[in-house]
């Protein structure tokens, strides 16, 4: 077993940090997801790097651990310039990350997974000394978290904090010099979150560069020394923590941005369409009520593992193990499935539009006539002028971009696709519209008509719900904004009253009040 790396004995030289990234620069089809980003790290910090969805924090993370390669800039360890072509190389440097997701197969076993690879055979032998697998594994755990976990456990039979845990180790075991945490609490509970923080303090006490990617704010002051605010793609600042609050974080995040884009209109009545109560489903959330009435706009929002993805999609009976209440016009309802969802007067628009939403090899036709086969069909037969009358009316009401009713799908652009999906659940006279992300990758004409098209839903007298990590797009568009932070709701916020900057308070921990404690664990 790899011993404890100990990089205060390592020769570094004078001045410089074990880490540096400078003026890293990166585009994908022409569109900068970096400009110049800077970033260093010293041995024996914890170096905090934050910014809203879409800053460039994944991509910086992908480029240190090489798995893109940057079209400008430098990156140096401990002084000396490297290039880094693969993840292979990125190893071999002393560069570990531990990615959100937690990249193990879960019908391996807990030694099979820590030493994947790396299998100790017998001399002579090319069979596997399981006997000294196991003595490893349940030593390595051990050494680096001081705790026992069955070396033959399988992955899928763990915590997600026991996950994590063999991850980490796993990067340990390769006696990194820098060490990335991408999100690492995001799917962990309270209790689970301070084992970790004790770990990786004990790791900057072994003289570690630890470079800690987090949206959770109070996580950020509590642990790092030095924070780095990356905003569209650049690196806006760097601060000690010790000087900087959440809320100034905040600001620096977002920026001088603007405060709405559409002009909202408040509900015309007050009467309860919708109420849920004590909705709950086990490591996603717990103990959701709320209430939506006819013709308003109701957003859902959380960064990654709050459970707010989880929620919308358990609205429409696409999560398993629910429990709690669901009450539709006076009706009880708690959908078991898509199937049931639909028939009780439910429509979802996912966020994978391309995977979940649409055929890509059909024509714009035959995706937005797919929810109106059962009214279209006359006497065993679909009957085409009322088909083809349907499809025209939703390509002028949504301003759907297409060469013709017969064009595949897939020659339309993304905010194109993304109406046709929209117009498919438009003809089912639903009386809950769920949208998860509807704008994700659509340019800024689309979307508008987007929202256009979910201002004449709600007029008619349906709710629609929106979960967004588009503040903006919250903060314009929604009545009321329910916020959720590791599976709890923490807050109600009124669309018209609040900004971006309450928002993202709320839900990274930065207010004061923030119930964040005790909960259970969780995933987007």
């Amino acid at each position: 077993m790899a011993s404890k790396p100990s990089l205060q004995s390592r020769s570094q030289q004078a001045g410089s940090p074990l880490l540096a990234l400078t003026q890293i620069a990166k585009a994908f089809d022409g569109v900068p997801a970096l400009r110049q980003v800077s970033l260093s790290a010293e041995a024996g910090e914890i170096h905090g790097l934050v910014g809203h969805n879409g800053a460039g924090k994944s991509t910086l993370i992908k480029i240190l651990g090489g798995l893109q390669l940057a079209d400008e800039g430098e990156i140096n360890l401990n002084g000396e310039r490297v290039n880094i072509s693969s993840p292979k190389v990125a190893q071999s440097l002393g560069i570990e990350i531990v990615h959100q997701e937690r990249l193990l197969s879960p019908v391996l076993t807990v030694a099979e997974a820590l030493l994947s690879g790396e299998e100790p055979v017998f001399r002579g032998v090319p069979l596997l000394n399981r006997r000294r697998m196991r003595r490893v594994a349940r030593e390595a755990i051990e050494h680096y978290f001081g705790l026992r976990l069955d070396p033959d456990s399988l992955i899928a039979d763990l915590s997600v904090a026991e996950q994590q845990v063999v991850q980490i180790t796993r990067a340990l075991r390769h006696s990194p010099r820098v060490l990335v945490f991408d999100e690492p609490t995001a799917a962990l509970a309270r209790h689970e979150v301070a084992s970790l923080f004790s770990a990786i303090r004990t790791l900057r006490g072994q003289g570690l560069a630890i470079v800690y990617v987090s949206h959770y704010l109070d996580e950020i002051t509590e642990l790092c020394q030095r924070v780095t605010v990356l905003r569209d793609g650049a690196s806006v600042a760097t601060h000690l923590t010790s000087e900087m609050t959440s809320q100034q974080l905040i600001v620096e995040m977002l920026g001088d941005r603007q405060k709405s884009l559409v002009q909202r209109q408040p509900p015309k009545g007050e009467e309860v369409l919708l109420h849920v109560d004590n909705l709950t489903a086990a490591g996603r959330f717990s103990g959701i009520g709320f209430t939506a009435h006819r013709g308003e706009i109701l957003g859902i929002t959380g960064l990654l593992g709050s459970g707010g993805k989880a929620l919308t999609r358990a609205l429409f009976g696409l999560e398993s193990g629910i429990s709690g209440s669901i009450t539709l016009a006076g009706r009880a309802v708690l959908p078991r499935s898509p199937r049931d969802a639909v028939k009780q007067g439910m429509a979802f628009v996912p966020e994978d539009r391309r995977t979940n939403g649409i055929a890509p090899e059909l024509s714009v036709r035959e995706n937005i006539a797919l929810t109106s086969l059962k009214t279209l069909v006359k006497g065993g037969f679909i009957h085409r002028a009322g088909e083809n009358q349907l499809v025209a009316g939703n390509i002028r009401y949504l301003g759907i971009r297409t060469p013709g009713a017969e064009a595949p799908l897939r020659f339309l652009s993304g905010g194109n696709q993304q109406k046709v999906v929209l117009a498919k659940w438009l003809n089912t006279a639903a009386e809950v519209y769920l949208l998860d992300e509807p704008t994700v990758g659509v340019d800024i004409g689309a979307k508008a008509e987007i929202y256009q098209a979910l201002h004449q839903l709600v007029a008619r007298g349906a709710v629609v719900i929106i979960f967004s990590t588009d503040l903006l797009e919250l903060q314009s568009l929604c009545d009321r904004i329910l916020v959720m932070a590791r599976g709890r709701m923490v807050k109600t916020l009124q669309g018209r009253a609040t900004d971006q900057h309450e928002i993202l308070a709320w839900a990274s921990g930065a207010t004061s009040d923030n119930p964040l404690t005790a909960t259970a664990g969780t995933s987007a």
